[in-house]
């Protein structure tokens, strides 16, 4: 028997909508857990909204969203009893019938595989809606090998160029400069150097000296373009945004040897990027305070897809979900 939950909806092009699906009763291994807390990717999500996300299987209406906690409230046949109660992230699921999940997150209710939930141990469940993108990050700074005595310079103070920069520098970056030019964006950051790129280049701020790694977190192919002649000799650039296609000038990176690397979500499993991403928000080793920046009931979430996708200011939005009848 099918349980009926409100959910966030796709059904087309630049529509959003509140409706009622039904999702799959948990099977044996599997968990129902009762959504408290969401958040918006607006990289991924403004592509979605816009048909433009390339991928056959996201087709409307969709169930969007990869950054839900909520609250286990039934466990399948082989799922420890002592998951019930336990509050835990999960990525979306394909539980819905009758839409296409996409990544199927913002939802009442989520039925999942109990092994592809995150259990927070401590960690707020408000902060754990920030576990998707500083995993993703954190996948990034793995994938660039970040060493020791590097110069990392970060396009984009959004919401993942401000985990990339953060843990960066606690991979052992000699020097971390940001860039952006959203004021409110680079008063959130935290780096050696912060770049206003509407009063001063990059490599005007950076005074001739070159830089081991680029990270691009902006989306914008221009963004890198300009940015690839500050790159040293053997230099990497990491593609930490979301694209189309990939269009940058071939000399700077003939030049300078470079590589282009590009990073996936993160890898899963109890050794993945998502459990070491929650270990370092619990202990405090990545310090997250200042990226929340607006909460959101779910009554106005076409608001909360605007601030997401439209307000500069808007590094992460809390979507409130309504715990009456828990």
């Amino acid at each position: 028997m099918a349980i009926k939950s409100k959910s966030v909806v796709i059904p087309r092009r630049n529509a959003i909508e509140l409706r009622d699906v039904m999702v799959a009763e948990p099977k044996a291994g599997e968990i129902l857990l009762r959504t408290a807390f969401t958040s918006i990717s607006a990289g991924t999500e403004r592509m979605l909204l816009d048909g433009r996300m390339p991928h056959p299987a996201l087709s409307f209406p969709v169930v969007p969203g990869y950054e839900t906690v909520g609250q286990v409230v039934r466990v399948g046949k082989d799922v420890a009893p002592e998951m019930m109660g336990e509050w835990v992230y999960v990525g979306g699921a394909r539980c819905f019938k009758g839409v296409n999940p996409a990544w199927g997150g913002q939802s009442q209710y989520i039925t999942t595989q109990a092994e592809r939930v995150v259990t927070l141990n401590g960690v707020s469940p408000e902060v754990g809606v920030i576990l998707a993108l500083a995993a993703t990050a954190l996948h990034g700074i793995n994938v660039a090998q970040v060493r020791r005595n590097d110069r990392v310079l970060v396009l984009g103070q959004g919401i993942v160029g401000q985990l990339a920069a953060r843990l960066a520098s606690r991979a052992g970056a000699s020097h971390v400069a940001v860039a952006d030019r959203v004021g409110v964006r680079l008063t959130a950051s935290q780096a050696d150097q912060v770049i206003d790129v509407s009063k001063d280049s990059p490599e005007e701020a950076l005074g001739g000296e070159r830089v081991n790694l680029i990270i691009e977190a902006t989306g914008s192919m221009g963004a890198l373009s300009s940015a690839l002649p500050l790159l040293a000799d053997h230099g990497r650039v990491l593609l930490l945004g979301y694209y189309e296609h990939i269009d940058v000038p071939y000399a700077p990176i003939f030049m300078r040897e470079a590589q282009i690397l590009a990073a996936r979500e993160w890898e899963f499993g109890p050794d993945g990027e998502l459990p070491r991403t929650r270990d370092l928000l619990a202990s405090g080793e990545l310090n997250v305070n200042g990226l929340l920046t607006h909460r959101v009931p779910l009554d106005r979430i076409q608001a909360a897809y605007r601030l997401a996708l439209e307000d500069p200011s808007c590094l992460k939005v809390l979507v409130e979900w309504p715990q009456e009848d828990a």
